[in-house]
């Protein structure tokens, strides 16, 4: 391939949404190095984590993924949202001009030693940055949605506008409702949080509105393969004729693992505490970079963790001290867990803060997952063949969880429809059962263990030459340089 290209990917400043946008410009520039990417990146103070992903990452991807951090701008008032998706979305619009600035500047960059200009092939935004296509419009660059969560969720998207036309039925929790890309009718229970409480906030209408520009981009990349979600896909490819061309090119995911991260002391005791447990003998709990749970959750977790039996790895973070902050570490874990649980557990157990999730589930000492159901972290599991136990807590994640344990049948569940409200606690007996149901040999958990090892195989197949991903990538890239 002669024909060289500049790509450009902005994603939303969250780790779940920067990361895999990362990762699949990473893989994309690895599998056809005529192309070169260069990541816009959009700062907030109360996001630390970003800085340090990208850090990592500078250094590792030299000469195939450049970092380009976009000037701050001025947040938005706060009569402006009544949302984090609202506050979000607003923080982006705000960056229009900085993004035409950089692009307008790549469209004048020019290659060596021929001193020709090279074209810029594309502007990649995620499932939050779609405003960013009227940039691209402005210029003159063709755009791409990069969708990080699942085929089915993209189908729920696109289904916002019929769904809320159906308040009726929505206000009956036992309801279920067609949706395209699930099988299975699926249960008002499991519907995102921002959808049901889209009459309180603007939520909703944000992922409304960026579903409505999904079809004006030149193709929708999505981060899942197609033989995890074929009924999906082949769903949402047939029931919205005005969409884009798909392109299922997953899983993208982190295969360098602790090497592309800045791996610090806590992180490291971690390591060496799980190279001296047995093979696949650890439960490993971790609920996200936005993720934490009440004091009163996490004591019922503690005592169903003893109850259990079983070794444990617990990433414990402490609740968002403002609205748009992220969770931190504990100073003091202590305060919050029962008395005397960290000594008493001292044998099979180990408390931890922030830990970076793919270096622990490629780990050989970790049997099961207990997850809040990012897909990110599902892709993770199904990648390292580590089984999951379902806790979904925001997003989509209730809707993955669904899709996972009744659609594709490839988890189990502690919790489908958790939101963790006042009223809404999962007992320690459910815990020590749901620990033990994942981790113990009887039958319905051996099977599910060896039929996650074999969506193991086959997501790692789909990504070699000619598997489906592999295939999905080069008709892409074809697109992208049709002259090739």
């Amino acid at each position: 391939m002669k024909k060289t290209a500049n790509i450009v990917f902005i994603a939303a400043p969250t780790i779940g949404n920067l990361v895999p946008a990362v990762e699949f410009a990473t893989q994309l520039t690895n599998t056809y190095p005529c192309l070169k990417a260069t990541v816009l990146v959009i700062t907030m103070s109360t996001r630390p984590l970003i800085d340090t992903f990208v850090d990592s990452r500078a250094n590792v991807n030299a000469g195939n993924v450049s970092f380009v951090y976009l000037p701050p701008t001025e947040p938005p008032s706060p009569d402006q949202y009544n949302s984090f998706v609202g506050f979000m979305s607003l923080s982006i619009e705000k960056q229009k001009t900085h993004v035409k600035n950089a692009l307008v500047d790549l469209m004048q960059t020019r290659s060596e030693p021929t001193n020709s200009v090279v074209p810029l092939a594309g502007l990649f935004v995620d499932m939050f940055c779609t405003s960013m296509i009227d940039v691209a419009n402005e210029v003159g660059v063709n755009s791409y949605v990069y969708f990080a969560s699942p085929a089915s969720f993209l189908g729920f998207m696109l289904h916002l506008p019929v769904l809320t036309k159906l308040s009726a039925e929505l206000d009956d929790s036992d309801a279920e409702l067609r949706i395209p890309g699930f099988v299975k009718p699926v249960p008002v229970s499991v519907l995102p949080t921002f959808f049901l409480t889209r009459n309180k906030d603007d939520g909703c209408s944000w992922f409304e509105y960026n579903a409505t520009k999904y079809k004006e981009a030149k193709g929708i990349i999505v981060n899942t393969f197609k033989e995890l979600e074929n009924h999906a896909l082949d769903s949402v490819s047939a029931d919205y004729v005005d969409l884009p061309p798909v392109y299922p090119v997953g899983p993208v995911v982190d295969r360098r693992g602790p090497a592309g991260w800045k791996v610090n002391e806590d992180h490291e005791v971690v390591r060496k505490w799980l190279d001296q447990q047995p093979e696949a003998s650890v439960v490993f709990l971790c609920f996200g970079s936005m993720g934490s749970l009440k004091p009163a959750q996490v004591k019922e977790i503690a005592h169903g963790l003893e109850q259990s039996g079983h070794r444990f790895l617990w990433s414990l973070r402490e609740p968002a001290k403002g609205k748009l902050d992220l969770p931190g570490n504990y100073t003091n874990p202590d305060a919050v867990l029962p008395d005397g649980f960290i000594d008493r557990t001292a044998g099979i157990g180990l408390v931890c803060g922030w830990v970076p999730q793919v270096m622990v589930l490629g780990h050989n000492a970790v049997g099961g997952f207990v997850s809040h159901c990012g897909w990110n972290s599902i892709l993770e599991s199904l990648w390292h063949g580590v089984p999951i136990a379902t806790w979904p807590i925001y997003a989509e994640q209730q809707l993955n969880a669904f899709e996972m344990v009744k659609e594709l049948k490839l988890s189990m569940e502690i919790r489908l429809d958790y939101r963790g409200g006042e009223n809404d606690l999962v007992c320690k007996e459910e815990v020590a059962k749901g620990v033990r149901s994942l981790m113990e040999l009887s039958d319905p958990a051996q099977e599910l263990r060896e039929k996650v090892k074999r969506m193991s195989q086959v997501s790692k197949n789909a990504v070699m030459e000619n598997g489906s991903s592999f295939v999905a990538l080069a008709r892409l890239v074809h697109q992208l340089l049709p002259d090739i």
